[in-house]
C-alpha cells in the first residue's frame, strides 16, 4: 500500500485527500470520485449558484414545500439542533445579514450598515421561523427566509467524501476542504493521521503559545477565525462572522475557534456557534456539551490559549 496526493478546487478554496491504496489504483477515477461529491454538494447547497436548492428555496414564495434531497435534509437539521442549543448564536438563515455586511454570495457594499438598515435586516432572521417536515424530508418557505449553510455545508462536504472513499474500499485518508479536516485509519507505518492546529501561525508563534498537533482517527477538526475575511473602517475591523442576535461581526477579540468533533459538519456548524457566544461563554456550553474547543482570543497585543477539558484528549503525547 501507498500514500497518495490528490487536490482540486470547490466552493471558491482548495481540497487536498491524502489516501493509502494499492500502487495500482486508479487515481483519475478517484479523483472523479471526489470532485463528483463535492459537486454534489456545490449542486444542492451553494448560493453563488442561482439554480441549486437553496437557492430556488431562497426565491421561492410564501407557503413553498420543498423537498430537500438527503444531504441538504441532514445538514439542516444538523443546523437547527446547534441553533436551538446555542440558543440562536447558530442560525442558518443569517443570509441576509451576511450580504448586508458585505459577505456572501449577495454581498452588498463592504461597510458598516446603519441601525436601521440593520435591525430592518435582523427581522428576516429567524431559525425558529422554518418548518422542517422530517417525515417527508421537506422545508417550509415562509416567505423571505434566505438560508446560508456556508457556515456548515462545507464540513458536510468533508464527510461526503470520506464516506464515498470507504465506500470505494478504501481503508484510509485525511480529507480536507478548505481547512476543515476528517481523517479515518491508519498510513502504511500503523500511525494515526496527525494535524497541526492553528488559526493564525505568526500570531501564535509571537505569542508564545504551544504548537497544537491532533490525532485524528474517525474525527474531524474546523476552525472557524477571523483572519480569512474581514474588512477595516474607522480603525475597527469587522469579520465575516456574523453574530445573528445582533445582527453585528463577532468582536475580533476571539481570533479563533477549532473544535473536534465526530463529523466535520458538527466541528463546522459548533466552531462558528462557539465563535459567536465568545470564550466565556461558548467554553460553558463545550463543557456541559462534552465538546472538545479550543479558543485562541486577543488580549491587547498577544493572543490567549484557553480550551475545553475534552480537547486535551485528542492531542499528541
Amino acid at each position: 500500500m501507498a500514500l497518495h496526493a490528490l487536490h482540486g478546487e470547490t466552493m471558491g478554496t482548495n481540497w487536498s485527500v491524502r489516501l493509502i491504496a494499492s500502487p495500482r489504483e486508479d487515481l483519475h477515477a478517484l479523483h472523479a470520485l471526489i470532485q463528483a461529491e463535492l459537486d454534489r454538494v456545490v449542486a444542492q447547497m451553494s448560493t453563488w449558484e442561482t439554480e441549486s436548492d437553496i437557492s430556488r428555496f431562497n426565491r421561492a414564495q410564501a407557503g413553498h414545500w420543498q423537498v430537500l434531497p438527503d444531504a441538504f435534509f441532514t445538514v439542516l437539521r444538523c443546523a437547527l439542533d446547534i441553533a436551538e442549543a446555542s440558543e440562536g448564536a447558530f442560525d442558518p438563515t443569517v443570509g441576509p445579514l451576511v450580504g448586508l455586511w458585505g459577505f456572501g454570495a449577495h454581498a452588498q457594499s463592504r461597510a458598516v450598515p446603519d441601525d436601521d438598515r440593520r435591525d430592518s435586516t435582523r427581522q428576516q432572521v429567524g431559525w425558529r421561523r422554518l418548518v422542517l417536515d422530517a417525515d417527508h424530508r421537506r422545508l417550509l418557505q415562509p416567505g423571505g427566509v434566505q438560508l446560508d449553510l456556508s457556515a456548515i455545508a462545507k464540513g458536510h462536504a468533508v464527510d461526503a467524501v470520506a464516506e464515498a472513499l470507504r465506500a470505494h474500499g478504501l481503508a484510509a485518508a485525511l480529507v480536507e476542504v478548505g481547512g476543515e479536516l476528517f481523517g479515518y485509519g491508519r498510513k502504511p507505518d500503523g500511525e494515526r493521521w496527525r494535524v497541526l492546529i492553528e488559526s493564525s501561525p505568526d500570531e501564535e508563534e509571537a505569542a508564545g503559545l504551544e504548537p497544537r498537533i491532533a490525532v485524528i482517527d474517525d474525527l474531524a477538526v474546523a476552525t472557524s477565525g477571523d483572519r480569512w475575511h474581514w474588512f477595516e473602517q474607522a480603525g475597527e475591523r469587522y469579520t465575516h462572522t456574523l453574530d445573528p442576535r445582533t445582527g453585528k461581526p463577532v468582536s475580533s477579540a476571539r481570533a479563533a475557534v477549532t473544535v473536534l468533533a465526530p463529523t466535520a459538519m458538527e466541528a463546522d456548524g459548533w466552531a462558528t456557534a462557539l465563535t459567536v457566544l465568545g470564550a466565556d461563554a461558548g467554553l460553558a456550553l463545550a463543557e456541559r456539551r462534552g465538546i472538545a474547543a479550543r479558543f485562541v482570543v486577543r488580549e491587547g497585543d498577544t493572543l490567549a490559549e484557553r480550551a475545553s477539558s475534552r480537547f486535551a484528549s485528542h492531542l499528541a503525547a
